[in-house]
C-alpha cells in the first residue's frame, strides 16, 4: 500500500513513468446565481449552495464516501458579516470599501510554520502600507469532512486588511495593491522556506471559500455559510471532477475571478509564451511590474488556475474582465461569413490575436470581478451552460437546467450559451446581457481596424522584401 505523507496530501507527485504534473485537467459542473440589480441578501446565497447540491453528481467521491474532489463558492464579500465578527473581536471594522478579506490555507500540523507565515503576511502588508487590523480561524466542523481531507486539511485562516490613505485610492487601486501584496506574500514564503501558504483570495469585493468537501456538505463545513448576516448579490459555484488529476485543497475551485469546466489543450504553448513575456512587462500603475509580480503563472497550478493567473494580470493592468476573456478565449472568428460577424468584431479578434494566443479546448467558464458576473463558452461549445433570468431580479446559470428550483411563471428570457458565445449580468448597471451586446460593445470601443492597417505586418511580405534587397526575385 502506498503510503500518504502529509506533504502529498496538499501537493502533487513528482514525473514519474506515463505520469506528469503538467497534464492535470478536470470536468466540472459551474455556474453563478444573481440578483441583476445587486441587492444583497442571504437568499442568493443559499440559492448558489442549492445549485453547487444539485451539480454533485458532477463531482467524485473518495473511498472514505466523505471526501470529494473539490467544491467551492465565491461570493461578494460580505461586509455586515465581517464587521459584526470584527466587533465582537474588540476590533473596530474598516468602512466597506477599505476593508479587504485574505481567505488563507496554512499549515495546520506545524504551528511554528503557521506563525512564521501569519507574521510574513502581516511584514507584506505593512510594507505596502496596509494594516492587517485582524487574523480570524475561519469556524469549521470537521465532521462534515472524509477522513482523506481532514488529514490533508489545512489552518483555515483569514486576515482583514485595511487600506490607508498612503497606499492607494479605494475602487480598482485597492483590488491592483492586493494583486502585488499576495504575489509578493507567496514569492516571500516560497524563499524563507515556509511549507504551506496558500491565499484562495484577497480582495475588498470578493472572497473563496472552497475544499475537498462534498458539495452538500460544504455550508455544514463552513458554518459562515449558515450565517443570516451574511449577504451577497452573486454567488458563483464549483463542482470539480478531476478526471486525470489529484484533489487538493488549493486546486479546489472557484478561483479567484474565476472557474472552469473543462480542459486547455493548449496550455503548454500558453505558458511557454506567458513565459517569453515576462521580460517585457510594462504597466501604467507598476513602475517594475517584474519585481513585483513574476511569475505571472504559478508552476503548481492546474490548467484552470493558470487560466486564473492571466485573466488576473489582464483585469489588474485595467481590462474589463469580459476584454480579458475575449482576448483568451475568443470565438471562431477567423472562419466565419462575413454576415455573421461584424467588421468591428473581427478587427477586433485580429488585433487581440497579435497580442495573445488562443486558450483554446473545450471549456465553460464562469467569471466574476464582484461586480459583473457571467458566463464565457470556448469555441467548441462541448462544455454546456444555460441560464434563466426571472421577474424578480435573479438569474441562474449553470452547466445543468434544474440546478435551482423556480416558478416557471417567473421567467422572463432564458436559453443556452452557444460556442464562442459570452453572457453576463452588470449588477452596477442593472442589466443582463447577451454576446451581441457584450462583443459589440469592446469591439467598437476602439479603431481595432485602423490600428491592423497601420501596424500589422505579414511575415510573408518581410521575407518577399528581404529577398528583394538580397536580389532573389526578379
Amino acid at each position: 500500500m502506498t503510503q500518504i505523507t502529509a506533504q502529498s496530501s496538499w501537493s502533487l507527485p513528482p514525473r514519474q513513468g506515463l505520469y506528469n504534473p503538467r497534464f492535470e485537467h478536470d470536468a466540472c459542473g459551474i455556474g453563478f446565481v444573481a440578483h441583476v440589480e445587486g441587492r444583497r441578501s442571504h437568499r442568493v446565497l443559499e440559492m448558489g449552495l442549492e445549485a453547487l447540491r444539485n451539480h454533485a453528481h458532477r463531482g467524485a467521491v473518495a473511498d472514505d464516501r466523505k471526501t470529494g474532489d473539490g467544491a467551492g463558492i465565491l461570493t461578494q464579500l460580505p461586509h455586515e458579516f465581517f464587521a459584526r465578527e470584527l466587533r465582537r473581536m474588540n476590533v473596530e471594522p474598516p468602512p466597506p470599501g477599505d476593508m479587504a478579506v485574505g481567505q488563507l490555507f496554512l499549515n495546520k500540523g506545524n504551528g511554528e510554520d503557521r506563525a512564521v507565515a501569519r507574521d510574513l503576511v502581516r511584514e507584506v502588508l505593512a510594507e505596502l502600507n496596509l494594516e492587517a487590523v485582524a487574523f480570524r480561524s475561519v469556524p469549521v466542523i470537521e465532521s462534515a469532512l472524509g477522513q482523506r481531507a481532514l488529514y490533508a486539511r489545512p489552518w483555515l485562516g483569514q486576515v482583514v486588511v485595511r487600506r490607508t490613505d498612503a497606499a492607494c485610492e479605494a475602487g480598482d487601486a485597492f483590488e491592483r495593491l492586493l494583486y502585488v501584496a499576495r504575489k509578493r506574500i507567496i514569492n516571500t514564503a516560497r524563499a524563507r522556506g515556509v511549507q504551506r501558504l496558500y491565499i484562495a483570495s484577497l480582495s475588498s469585493r470578493t472572497i473563496v471559500y472552497k475544499g475537498l468537501v462534498l458539495a452538500e456538505e460544504l455550508a455544514h463545513f463552513y458554518p459562515d455559510l449558515s450565517d443570516p448576516e451574511y449577504k451577497t448579490a452573486i454567488a458563483v459555484f464549483h463542482q470539480r471532477y478531476s478526471t486525470n488529476t489529484f484533489p487538493t485543497w488549493e486546486r479546489a475551485q472557484p478561483f479567484r475571478l474565476v472557474c472552469h469546466n473543462g480542459e486547455i489543450n493548449t496550455l503548454q504553448g500558453n505558458e511557454n509564451w506567458m513565459r517569453a513575456r515576462e521580460a517585457d512587462l510594462a504597466s501604467p500603475f507598476w513602475e517594475n511590474p517584474a519585481a513585483l509580480i513574476l511569475p505571472i503563472i504559478g508552476k503548481e497550478g492546474s490548467d484552470s488556475g493558470k487560466l486564473d493567473n492571466t485573466l488576473e494580470l489582464l483585469v489588474r493592468g485595467g481590462r474589463d474582465i469580459r476584454h480579458a476573456l475575449m482576448m483568451m478565449v475568443p470565438e471562431a472568428w477567423e472562419r466565419l461569413p462575413e454576415g455573421e460577424v461584424t467588421p468591428e468584431r473581427r478587427a477586433f479578434y485580429e488585433y487581440h490575436s497579435a497580442l495573445m494566443e488562443p486558450w483554446d479546448g473545450p471549456a465553460a467558464l464562469t467569471y466574476t470581478d464582484g461586480r459583473i458576473v457571467g458566463t464565457a463558452m470556448d469555441r467548441n461549445g462541448l462544455r454546456p451552460a444555460r441560464y434563466v433570468v426571472l421577474d424578480n431580479g435573479y438569474v441562474i446559470c449553470a452547466s445543468e437546467t434544474g440546478a435551482v428550483a423556480y416558478d416557471e411563471g417567473r421567467v422572463v428570457r432564458k436559453g443556452r450559451i452557444s460556442p464562442g458565445q459570452i453572457f453576463c449580468v452588470d449588477t452596477t448597471r442593472g442589466v443582463v446581457m447577451d454576446d451581441e451586446e457584450i462583443t459589440q460593445k469592446f469591439a467598437a470601443r476602439r479603431p481595432y481596424d485602423r490600428w491592423i492597417q497601420e501596424n500589422l505586418v505579414s511575415l510573408d511580405e518581410l521575407v518577399k522584401k528581404w529577398a528583394t534587397v538580397n536580389g532573389q526575385l526578379s
